[in-house]
């Protein structure tokens, strides 16, 4: 049976264990040991352990941008200049941070506003008060935006969350089934776009998404496409309170 992976990890251990900081996470430290690759570096470390974490860097991100709050004189807009930060469509998940007014700048997240510290950690556990001025993603935001924007790519973590049982049915998750958004993000537009920035966000995090089986979601879509067909007639028809002044419908 051929050794390399055990010559591999003992390299990477010896590696990591080398340039270990006396306040490095615990808890990164033990996922990193247990993974059948050892990362050989801090930051790797840390890179895997958010990544094997969806569900908790949604929330932590989440709790960031709270803390952060809404910049003032921000109002969710979407845009077609690259430059300017501002997102194209409805579908992305707004960031002010990233938007060329509002961006913090070198050492604070883009996604969350928060300080970026060592590794991209996103608390300054070496208390010397020094923002990573390299960086601009927390190691868990960067895991976040990756769920928020794609979160089909996190079918695994979604599924095991409700037991592998449909959300609409309660049935027994089929191989075939898909990651859905309770609320539309479409509705999201349309009838929330006015809430604060941080609720805002949890209509592409983890509250607000699903897995259903394939059935359950064309029936779904089906029913939203009906319901955004009558949206533009109303929009086209210039009814009061039809929301004429949205896009994206």
């Amino acid at each position: 049976m051929s050794t390399w992976r055990d010559e591999k990890n003992q390299k990477a251990k010896a590696r990591l264990e080398k340039r270990l900081s006396a306040l490095f996470p615990p808890c990164v430290l033990a996922h990193a040991l247990r993974q059948p690759l050892i990362p050989p570096s801090q930051r790797r470390a840390v890179e895997s352990y958010w990544r094997h974490r969806p569900l908790l860097a949604d929330r932590l991100a989440r709790a960031l941008a709270t803390k952060s709050g809404q910049p003032a004189g921000w109002q969710w807009r979407l845009g077609s200049d690259k430059e300017t930060g501002l997102p194209f469509t409805f579908r992305m998940p707004p960031a002010p941070y990233r938007e060329a007014a509002f961006a913090r700048g070198p050492g604070h997240c883009c996604v969350c506003g928060q300080p970026v510290y060592r590794l991209g950690w996103h608390c300054d556990l070496w208390d010397d008060g020094k923002p990573n001025r390299n960086a601009t993603w927390h190691a868990a935001c960067v895991v976040a935006w990756q769920l928020w924007t794609a979160p089909p790519d996190h079918l695994r973590a979604l599924k095991l969350r409700q037991n592998r049982k449909c959300a609409t049915t309660g049935r027994r998750l089929l191989k075939t089934a898909e990651v859905d958004h309770r609320v539309p993000l479409f509705a999201v537009w349309s009838d929330h776009r006015a809430k604060p920035w941080p609720d805002l966000l949890a209509f592409w995090g983890a509250p607000n998404l699903q897995v259903i089986n394939k059935g359950a979601h064309l029936e779904k879509c089906a029913d939203e496409a009906a319901e955004r067909a009558i949206r533009r007639s109303a929009l086209a028809s210039g009814e009061p309170g039809s929301g004429a002044e949205e896009t994206g419908l």
